[in-house]
């Protein structure tokens, strides 16, 4: 999975660094008179350097290795005709530096360094000529060594991220299932029991049947209260992943994540729960994708009159991506449920996006299990008529 991860960062810098190559032509623009025999072993050079290039990247590091070495050996080639083949030495440190251990990188990169040095020694180059070439080639292999560490370091907490994300549903999962078998397990068991007596007792003993039948409402009443608690408990634990989760993703892309969620110790409205969610998700995956922020700033807070979800970064400040169907998305889901979404210029700059819903949920026009547990149902079993 690191090496998918490296391969997805490492995308758009193959093409990027391919205009290192101009470098390779620049010895052939100096003279007046134009060689074609040079241009044409240049241009060869080149077509023979790009598949091993691009091919590079995705290679086991034994392989990268060889493909480092034809590259070496294609620049001290191409040295022999002009000095601009030392360009494809550049290449060649980078991919050592990319795919080897440091030690290993540096011993081979210098070994290249010291026979690349010995033939420009021996055509006759001045020392000046290319001590620069030698600088950014050790400049390249030591960025490369400390770009991979860093792709790695991102591939692991992208990797930790989805484990914990994964862990918490696990750990979710089992959870609700202990409080469903602890609420609901003796619970039910009680009701089938007393049911099955009432039914055999409502023939001869109606009366006791009856008893039997209001113990029936009484735990079932019970148990909807419980039931209702417990979903309440799970809804408010909802936020606070996503809380969670959306500090790890933040903190995974290099951005600083400041979250004030000090309301959360009051229970959050269930009906808001998964409207504000889905909001704060949406939020972070535009700061991610378009605002190119350093920090965000998280806060839900509650008043007398409303809850307020706050997300600020300070990025590049609205553009015309938040127009899009995940704004309008987020948007519904606030109306439906009696709340309202404002985006405005941060006071610092970046995007301020504020979500905010009334304080007391609108009566939904749908029974809850209050409303249920209060109606005056008719008997199951009626009274025979009087003769």
């Amino acid at each position: 999975m690191q090496s998918d991860a490296l391969e997805e960062a490492s995308q758009p810098w193959r093409k990027l660094n391919l205009i290192y190559l101009a470098f390779v032509f620049l010895p052939l623009l100096m003279p007046a008179d134009f060689d074609p025999l040079k241009w044409a072993l240049t241009i060869l050079a080149v077509l023979l350097f790009l598949p091993i290039y691009w091919r590079s990247y995705v290679q086991k590091p034994a392989d990268a290795l060889r493909s480092a070495l034809l590259m070496a050996l294609i620049g001290f080639a191409v040295i022999f005709v002009h000095a601009g083949g030392g360009s494809f030495i550049v290449y060649a440190m980078a991919t050592l530096g990319f795919h080897q251990r440091p030690r290993k990188a540096l011993m081979v990169g210098l070994s290249l360094q010291a026979f690349m040095v010995l033939i420009f020694l021996s055509l006759g180059y001045p020392f000046l000529a290319y001590l620069p070439l030698l600088v950014i080639s050790l400049a390249m292999i030591f960025g490369a060594i400390f770009g991979r560490r860093e792709m790695l370091r991102n591939a692991e907490m992208h990797l930790s991220r989805d484990e914990v994300v994964r862990h918490a549903k696990n750990a979710e999962r089992e959870r609700i299932s202990r409080d469903l078998h602890d609420l609901l397990g003796h619970t039910l068991s009680v009701i089938a029991m007393k049911s099955e007596l009432a039914r055999k007792l409502a023939p001869r003993d109606l009366a006791a049947a009856m008893i039997e039948i209001g113990d029936v409402e009484r735990i079932t009443r019970e148990a909807l209260a419980q039931v209702r608690e417990a979903v309440t408990g799970m809804r408010a634990t909802e936020f606070s992943s996503e809380l969670a989760n959306a500090r790890v993703t933040l903190m995974s892309a290099g951005i600083a994540a400041q979250i004030d969620a000090d309301a959360l110790s009051a229970p959050l409205p269930e009906s808001y729960v998964q409207a504000l969610s889905l909001a704060l998700r949406e939020a972070i995956t535009n700061v991610l994708r378009h605002a190119g922020a350093s920090r965000v700033e998280i806060a839900l807070s509650q008043t007398d009159t409303h809850w307020q979800l706050r997300v600020q970064d300070d990025g590049v400040g609205i553009g015309s991506h938040l127009s899009g169907n995940g704004l309008n998305g987020m948007k519904e889901r606030l109306r439906g449920v009696g709340g309202d979404l404002q985006l405005t210029q941060g006071p610092d700059g970046g995007t301020l996006l504020l979500a905010q819903l009334p304080s007391v949920p609108a009566k939904a026009a749908i029974y809850s299990a209050s409303d249920l547990a209060s109606l005056r149902l008719p008997p199951l079993v009626s009274a025979p008529a009087a003769r």
